[in-house]
């Protein structure tokens, strides 16, 4: 028998991400977000919820742009960082010692150690209460070799993605391979 658990933010997998922009100033900044996603694959977009009192809000509301970071597992500690303080206090990428590098494409930085990066531009936004949805055309995926399979596509088993869990407030690895997509179906 299930259990209602009311409404909630409960979901899985849910990612946890860092989203990278620029200030008023040029400076580069990056938060913690958990509430994104692929949501369209022509053109291929990406969507963020951020609250409007964070800092990178603003960032990406003025310059129309941001990129997606996927860290994987072993900067666990540096994403929980970075979603603990705000860019107006702290300047994250020198606290964390992370690298922040100028996209050539979009108007934002991208997190030069995460081996999986999105750079967008933003196409769409959409005010839903307490958090704001930001659609982002990507306009390139960047990615490590280390993390690229035989075909030259990303591998989330090499990727090792964080995955956030909202109603426990814990961080998560990716499980093991299932099986075949559009494959194993159809035995």
């Amino acid at each position: 028998m299930k259990k209602s658990l009311g409404a909630q933010t409960i979901l899985y997998p849910t990612p946890a991400l860092l989203v990278g922009s620029y200030g008023t100033e040029g400076k580069a900044n990056i938060m913690t977000a958990a509430w994104a996603g692929i949501c369209c694959s022509k053109p291929p977009c990406v969507a963020v919820s951020l609250r409007s009192a964070t800092l990178t809000h603003g960032n990406v509301s003025e310059r129309r742009a941001f990129s997606v970071n996927v860290p994987s597992e072993q900067y666990v500690k540096t994403v929980d960082h970075v979603g603990l303080v705000s860019g107006r206090d702290e300047d994250k990428f020198a606290a964390t010692g992370l690298t922040a590098v100028a996209s050539e494409l979009v108007d934002a930085p991208y997190v030069n150690e995460f081996p999986l990066v999105l750079e967008c531009k933003l196409l769409h936004v959409l005010e839903i209460g307490l958090h704001t949805q930001f659609v982002g055309e990507i306009m390139d995926v960047k990615a490590e070799e280390s993390v690229l399979n035989e075909k030259g596509k990303p591998d989330p088993g090499k990727l090792r993605p964080i995955i956030f869990s909202p109603s426990i407030r814990q961080y998560h690895g990716l499980g093991e391979l299932l099986g075949k997509a559009f494959s194993m179906g159809k035995e």
